[in-house]
């Protein structure tokens, strides 16, 4: 349908296209950073906007540590058996019924690493006595970090509340 030469001139168009957007994007570069070639140590903030909160020095303000315990005394159960849904795949919470993960039933109070039939990683077992709520916080909330080694490929839950519900909802299954 084409021959070689409009084939040539279409593809040269392109190039030459492409050529005068990079060559703009290098103008452009000089003329709205004054040809400085980068940023350099002596880069110089354009502008502020004072927000009234106080200068914080560029610095993000550390996030305040919430005590457990105290999130833990007005945890909603009927919240965390909603978070649940993210367990779901690898434990169940009917006694003696293990998937992946042992079972819930009874978890909250009971010896770790001690659901006849499953198997436990051996770190698991070697940080905690009893699955309280605060272990139980520390293991929901980053698994990996907490028992290094484990065979729970669970990420973590990240909010405090969140952790606390789950845990509350589980401490009742068992009444």
């Amino acid at each position: 349908m084409f021959d070689t030469m409009t084939m040539t001139k279409i593809i040269g168009g392109f190039c030459g296209m492409f050529l005068v957007f990079l060559l703009g994007g290098w103008v452009a570069e000089i003329v709205y950073h004054g040809g400085e070639g980068g940023h350099g140590d002596d880069h110089h903030q354009a502008y502020t906007i004072d927000t009234g909160d106080g200068d914080h020095g560029g610095e993000e303000m550390a996030e305040e540590e919430v005590d457990f315990a105290t999130v833990f005394a007005s945890a909603d159960p009927a919240e965390g058996e909603g978070l649940f849904r993210a367990c779901r795949s690898c434990h169940k919470v009917e006694d003696g019924a293990n998937g992946t993960g042992p079972h819930l039933f009874g978890v909250v109070g009971r010896s770790v690493g001690s659901v006849d039939g499953f198997s436990y990683s051996g770190n698991l077992v070697a940080v905690a006595e009893t699955w309280g709520p605060e272990e139980l916080n520390g293991f929901l909330e980053n698994p990996k970090e907490y028992a290094p080694g484990t065979k729970m490929v669970y990420r973590g839950m990240s909010d405090v509340e969140d952790r606390a519900n789950l845990i509350a909802w589980l401490d009742s299954l068992d009444g």
